[in-house]
């Protein structure tokens, strides 16, 4: 599997003092400082109003995604359980109302346990936490298709941060048929799925895998699981440290993260 996306690249240039880059994907490199989302943030400075920080890469940059440029697609977020999946969508709704106005990035959640997302502060950027059995659900799907179909012009984004792609699937039809447009046409009308996936339970969802063509991988120590999704032996997703670091393919290699606290 390859990925064409736009993480880092100009935006990390332009944040990293002298623009001298080394690689992201170092295993000697020492991980990086994750004590405090707040303190990293407020030390790289503004971020351009289209990146989205996702984490912090082994050289201490931010991991970006640009939010203005469709190219890399809805993310699907894979890892074993407690690879830590709702933790990544959980920090991005937090870097979000950090670093975003309400006016430029809003986000919605569907979850299987809503409960999970009380602790995380509650701001004006979010919509709404519904539960993926609920009609809620289905509603919000619905309406931000109707959006994305009439957004032509605006520089407003929103994202739907979709925890458990195998419990989204069992929506009625209609709201399906709009959640399949929005991977497809979602990212080039500013709408961004970001939708974890539990490793083991790949095979349930296989005809929606081609939708995604960014894989951001937690840990998966099941070699035969991490191949079928697109990982390879360099990526060593075994190795990953669960709950905490990341990796996706950039280029012919593998670029790893880490969350901070957050």
């Amino acid at each position: 599997m390859t990925t064409n996306r736009r993480f880092s690249l100009d935006l990390l240039d332009r944040l990293k003092p002298g623009g001298n880059n080394t690689s992201d994907s170092d295993p000697d490199q020492p991980a990086p400082d994750v004590s405090s989302l707040e303190k990293f943030l407020s030390e790289i400075g503004p971020l351009p109003r289209q990146a989205l920080f996702i984490g912090i890469a082994s050289d201490g940059l931010p991991v970006l995604l640009n939010l203005h440029d469709p190219t890399p697609g809805p993310l699907l977020v894979i890892g074993e359980r407690g690879a830590g999946k709702t933790g990544f969508l959980k920090c991005i709704a937090r870097s979000l109302s950090l670093t975003h106005s309400e006016d430029d990035t809003q986000y919605g959640v569907i979850t299987t346990r809503p409960d999970e997302w009380e602790q995380v502060q509650k701001t004006i950027h979010r919509v709404g936490i519904f539960d993926v059995t609920q009609v809620g659900a289905q509603e919000l799907v619905q309406s931000l298709a109707s959006w994305a179909h009439s957004n032509r012009n605006t520089t407003q984004s929103v994202l739907i941060l979709l925890d458990d792609l195998e419990a989204m699937l069992k929506m009625d039809p209609d709201a399906l048929q709009h959640f399949r447009w929005l991977l497809l046409r979602g990212p080039s009308r500013r709408v961004w799925s970001i939708v974890t996936l539990r490793a083991e339970g790949y095979a349930e969802v296989l005809p929606w895998l081609e939708n995604f063509r960014t894989r951001v991988f937690g840990r998966v120590t099941d070699p035969q699981i991490a191949s079928a999704l697109g990982g390879d032996t360099k990526a060593a997703l075994d190795q990953l440290e669960a709950g905490r670091q990341f990796c996706l393919r950039e280029n012919s290699g593998w670029l790893k993260f880490r969350l901070p606290n957050f």
